[in-house]
Parts: C-alpha cells; sequence; structure tokens
C-alpha cells in the first residue's frame, strides 16, 4: 500500500529535516544525518573518530486493508500499517580473518544504554508529540500502539546496543483518480507538502507518471421498457433520460 510507503517517508522527512541536511545542523535527534530508509547501516554511515555511531533505520514491516465487516460498503475499509524503526550504536565490526563490517555495538554498558535510550525516546517523541512531528501523524488517522524490543540472547549472556521500535498506525486506503490518473491519495497531498530537495519527494517525484488515467465511458441515458423482451436497439422506451432516442 502507498499510504504505508508515504507514513515512512514523512516520519523520515520528520527525523532528518531537509533544512538540517542543507545547513548540517539543528538535527533533531542524535543520529544526526544518519537516518536510513529501508536499509541496514553501512561501514560508510559511521564516524570511526567516534566509540559508536547513532544510527535510526526505517522500515515498512508490514500494511493490511479489510472490510470493516460484512455489511460494510465495499469502500469501506480498515487500513493500517507497521513501520519498524531500529535504532542502534553502531561500529565496525570483525570476524576473525573478515572483512569490516557496520553492527550494533556489543556488550554491556549502561552509558551507552542510557544514549540508545535517549535516541529511542527521541524518536518516539518526534513522530507522537512533537510540532515538528505534524507531518508524520497528519499522515497517518492515527497511532495505535508501539512496542519496543532490544536486541540479544540473554540465555547466552549476548547483549546488542539496538532496539527495534514497532509502531502500528491505522491509515488511510490509497484513493486512485481513475478520470485523471497520477499519484493517488494520501501520497499526492505527501508530495505537496514536502520541501522541494527533501529525500522523500525525490523518491515520490519518480512514481507520478506511472499511474495512468483509466476513465469510465460516459453514461449516455437510462432507458424504460414497458414489456420485459423488449430489444432496446429497436423498440421505442416509455420513459428515456439522457441523449436523443434513435
Amino acid at each position: 500500500m502507498l499510504s504505508a510507503e508515504a507514513a515512512r517517508l514523512a516520519a523520515i522527512e520528520v527525523l532528518c529535516p531537509t533544512a538540517s541536511l542543507a545547513s548540517n545542523s539543528d538535527y533533531p535527534t542524535l543520529a544526526g544525518r544518519n537516518v536510513l530508509d529501508s536499509r541496514s547501516t553501512a561501514l560508510q554511515d559511521l564516524d570511526r573518530d567516534r566509540e559508536y555511531t547513532p544510527t535510526v533505520a526505517l522500515h515498512t514491516r508490514s500494511s493490511s486493508v479489510s472490510r470493516r465487516g460484512d455489511a460494510a460498503d465495499a469502500a469501506d475499509s480498515e487500513c493500517s500499517t507497521e513501520i519498524e524503526i531500529v535504532c542502534e550504536l553502531a561500529i565496525a565490526a570483525r570476524d576473525e580473518g573478515g572483512p569490516d563490517y557496520a553492527d550494533a555495538m556489543a556488550g554491556d554498558d549502561p552509558d551507552a544504554r542510557l544514549v540508545l535510550a535517549a535516541l529511542t525516546s527521541q524518536v518516539r517523541n518526534l513522530l507522537e508529540f512533537s510540532q515538528g512531528g505534524f507531518l508524520f501523524r497528519d499522515t497517518i488517522i492515527g497511532i495505535r500502539k508501539i512496542e519496543e524490543e532490544a536486541f540479544g540472547v540473554p540465555e547466552l549472556g549476548l547483549r546488542w546496543q539496538r532496539t527495534t521500535m514497532r509502531l502500528s498506525a491505522v491509515i488511510e486506503d490509497d484513493r486512485f483518480d481513475q478520470q485523471h490518473g497520477g499519484m493517488p491519495e494520501p501520497m499526492a497531498t505527501l508530495f505537496k507538502k514536502l520541501p522541494d530537495t527533501s529525500y522523500a519527494k525525490h523518491k515520490l517525484a519518480q512514481l507520478a507518471g506511472i499511474f495512468a488515467a483509466d476513465p469510465r465511458p460516459p453514461l449516455a441515458g437510462v432507458a424504460a421498457f414497458d414489456n420485459p423482451a423488449a430489444d432496446p436497439a429497436t423498440d421505442n422506451p416509455i420513459l428515456w433520460t439522457g441523449a436523443p432516442h434513435a
């Protein structure tokens, strides 16, 4: 569902505003510019001069649409999405004899844990409460639930400085303009609200031309006959609305 993708892209703009990227300052989270769309942290994202690099990665985990009930209209649907937000303190790791790769910082570190908790709290505050998060909240109907899960295998004493936040939201269904084509709602409205140079607007612009119009043929008129066996092509109706009957 494109409305689910719209929610994720709006969240990215909130967590890493275009204005902050342009000035390379005033980032709203500890992750700075390292807010990643649908990918994991990579080596090029790391600041090797720091002990770790806070990062945030967003993924659309799932989306669904269903009728509200057996008696509901075909267009009366309930839609939802789950956005997975992975917050971590990333470092360059290396297996024995292998190349470096980006991974979450391993081991128990109470100071690092507090930094990670602060990062996840910043993300939640921005999306759910802050003035800057209105773009996201205006793209969805409402947040239903937020869950956080630490990454590790406690039974083996293994823990990483990574927290996965799962944000469940109620969203609108995609609304397509069959008459004129173009980007469906609510994606089209989000596109208009985004800054011209934003990452999200650039991604959406690539979709704008792929939704072709599919106009319905015009209704010529409605005819009523007093004979159930009447032939509309030859018999005269008792009632006709529309263009003159031939």
